[in-house]
């Protein structure tokens, strides 16, 4: 499940755009990687983050996983359902398990990200 409408980091991370606002959350594919997760350490709103950055920490049954920034930018919205209900990163990893709503610091990163078919490309070359 590669949504057509969103792009992609080669850690797995995913953004949607929608005027200003960025939104980001983990692949399908990270979210089946990890398991079943238990747990989401979120930043605070209002937080600056550059591309790259660590902003969120997924805690599966596994393992531990840092999530990076893929776009510069101030977090104006964190997804709080994640507190009582951290599975909707598995069930729905791109829609209701999205993690955070980012103001976009320069729209042109996200053209730097891979689109869909690019991002498949890259998982096939994971293997």
């Amino acid at each position: 499940m590669v949504p057509e409408d969103c792009r992609y980091t080669k850690q797995h991370e995913w953004v949607r755009v929608e005027g200003g606002t960025a939104t980001v959350g983990i692949t399908d594919h990270a979210q089946e990687a990890l398991g079943d997760i238990v747990f989401v350490e979120m930043p605070e709103v209002g937080a600056a983050l550059g591309a790259g950055e660590t902003f969120a920490v997924v805690e599966s049954v596994k393992a531990a996983s840092d999530c990076f920034m893929p776009v510069s930018g101030k977090i104006s919205a964190v997804n709080e359902s994640l507190a009582d209900s951290p599975d909707k990163v598995n069930s729905d990893p791109h829609g209701e398990g999205w993690l955070v709503k980012v103001e976009l610091a320069d729209a042109a990163e996200v053209e730097a990200l891979m689109d869909a078919p690019g991002y498949e490309a890259c998982l096939k070359e994971e293997g």
